[in-house]
């Protein structure tokens, strides 16, 4: 489960959607589609039409997951920060109704804006 208390989330770099939608789609509702996929070693992040589900792979084998459910109604403000010259990482925030905040930190090659843009479709 995120840690509101340690709200930052990862180190990602774009994955490709086709090979982390099958690892979520047994937890989707239906219609609901996954648009944007992010990963770090083990962990990942799907941004879907209706929310942002975070997964811990958690033990040796990576069999144990953890997926923590982000609806993107419960957004109740959000900002991005892009990356620089010398500080390559780009950074969401994200602050939900009654849980807290959480930051999610993107590797260079993300498009900070276009997740900008899609929280924004669904948030506002």
């Amino acid at each position: 489960m995120i840690d509101f208390q340690k709200n930052t989330v990862f180190k990602l770099s774009p994955a490709k959607v086709d090979n982390l939608a099958p690892e979520v789609a047994p937890i989707l509702i239906q219609g609901e589609q996954v648009l944007l996929a992010f990963k770090a070693v083990r962990d990942y992040v799907v941004f879907t039409t209706k929310r942002l589900i975070a997964v811990n792979v958690q033990g040796v084998t990576g069999k144990k997951k953890d997926y923590t459910s982000l609806p993107y109604s419960k957004i109740q403000a959000f900002s991005i920060e892009t990356a620089g010259t010398f500080d390559l990482d780009a950074e969401l925030d994200l602050w939900f109704s009654g849980l807290g905040s959480v930051r999610l930190e993107f590797r260079g090659g993300a498009n900070i804006r276009q997740i900008g843009q899609l929280i924004a479709a669904h948030a506002l």
